[in-house]
């Protein structure tokens, strides 16, 4: 996850201070772990990464082995839980497990598509102390709705949010964008800041799940720096006026790269003062977390290197504790997740910002080419940006592997 707003007020208050402090060079005691509790979801939505439908799948962890891996995830000092699906409000036990990841003194997050939430669920999701709910939208509302394929759910999912928001939960939108949906990202921006919604998350759409089959649909390289270039906007002049918007992104590790030439070409005089310390912020960030700082355990007590790797176990917590899969290197893309550096081909590998994003988001190499260490192809930065030389004339130009034909320009080819 790449913190938006937070760079931005550290650039924010450079600005007016004078002075940028030294990035923390802290890490996690041990990972965010995302759990799928439920497969099951009222929604068939087009970009489900978990392929879920409205009906129960039989193996589904109970509360008793729940209660017993999140001892384990404790004693592995996991900070965050958030607690997914499907649809985790169709799971029975879901407030006897938050109230004990509470009292354990997680931080607990809800990942829901609200659809569900009227004002006695509010009511009882207020009670439970989440730390933190998201509520996914994908547009307004016939853009929503379409997605979810259900009339009327997107007014549902805003219902939630203002029951919700009344009483006093912290929220978040979250947006996956695709060629689609992005139309209506201005929109929601100001939904957001209209309904007084703490946080909007924006992902990039990975291909994995329903998302997968669905990637020749993915949003073109050109709408993606648009979209960018409106979130990095909005971020900054939050920042800029000390409001409390938060506005993160996943799923795709070049935005960490991308902020700096957002920064040179929107704020030239903040990039020449600024460009070395806030680069090494970055650098301290670290960039793609999967398999070292996030985490997923699915449905089936299935661990994960993140939720984009459902078709690839780590082992089960049936079998074995999390901690002792989580530290297990034996698998070859644990161990590659784990190496610094990652060993990573392509363009990747030759990347002058390599040490920012950390080789982006592998899943996306392993669906496309079929070798987990390939460059990603969702990689929307010119080779210009990252640094990599024209080849010498004659030679053949090298054409990134990506489905998205002529979306970026082979390297000496001249637009």
């Amino acid at each position: 996850m790449f913190r938006v707003s937070h760079f931005m007020r550290l650039l924010a208050e450079a600005k007016r201070s004078g002075a940028m402090p030294l990035p923390s060079t802290a890490r996690p005691a041990g990972p965010v772990v995302i759990w799928n509790l439920i497969r099951r979801c009222n929604l068939t939505c087009t970009h489900c990464y978990a392929l879920s439908a409205d009906h129960d799948y039989a193996g589904e962890l109970n509360t008793a082995e729940v209660f017993a891996v999140m001892d384990d995830l404790r004693r592995a000092r996991v900070p965050v839980l958030i607690l997914s699906g499907g649809e985790p409000l169709l799971r029975g036990d879901l407030f006897e497990v938050a109230a004990r990841a509470k009292a354990m003194r997680f931080f607990v997050g809800l990942s829901t598509n609200g659809t569900l939430i009227d004002a006695a669920m509010a009511e009882r999701i207020a009670g439970a102390g989440f730390d933190y709910v998201g509520i996914s939208l994908d547009g307004l509302r016939a853009t929503h709705d379409r997605f979810r394929r259900l009339d009327g759910a997107f007014d549902r999912s805003l219902r939630a949010v203002r029951l919700l928001r009344a009483r006093g939960v912290k929220l978040g939108l979250r947006f996956t964008m695709t060629a689609l949906n992005a139309h209506d990202l201005p929109a929601l921006l100001q939904l957001m800041r209209d309904e007084g919604v703490d946080k909007f998350y924006f992902s990039h759409l990975n291909y994995a799940g329903r998302g997968n089959i669905h990637r020749a649909k993915d949003a073109q390289f050109a709408a993606t720096r648009d979209a960018l270039d409106l979130l990095f906007d909005r971020a900054w002049c939050a920042a800029s006026e000390g409001l409390p918007e938060e506005i993160v992104t996943g799923n795709n590790d070049a935005d960490g790269p991308y902020l700096l030439h957002w920064l040179a070409r929107r704020h030239p005089e903040l990039h020449r003062r600024w460009q070395r310390p806030l680069r090494e912020h970055l650098v301290a960030w670290g960039g793609n977390a999967s398999g070292v700082n996030v985490a997923n355990i699915d449905n089936l007590g299935h661990v994960h290197p993140d939720t984009m790797w459902w078709h690839h176990s780590l082992g089960s917590v049936r079998e074995r504790p999390f901690s002792a899969i989580w530290a297990d290197r034996s698998d070859p893309l644990m161990r590659g997740l784990k190496s610094r550096p990652r060993p990573v081909g392509g363009r990747c590998a030759r990347c002058a910002h390599f040490d920012i994003c950390g080789g982006n988001t592998r899943v996306r190499a392993q669906q496309v080419t079929g070798d987990a260490w390939a460059e990603d192809p969702g990689c929307y930065l010119d080779d210009d940006e990252i640094g990599l030389a024209a080849q010498a004339p004659g030679a053949s130009p090298r054409v990134a592997l990506t489905p998205f034909a002529g979306k970026r320009r082979p390297v000496g080819q001249q637009p």
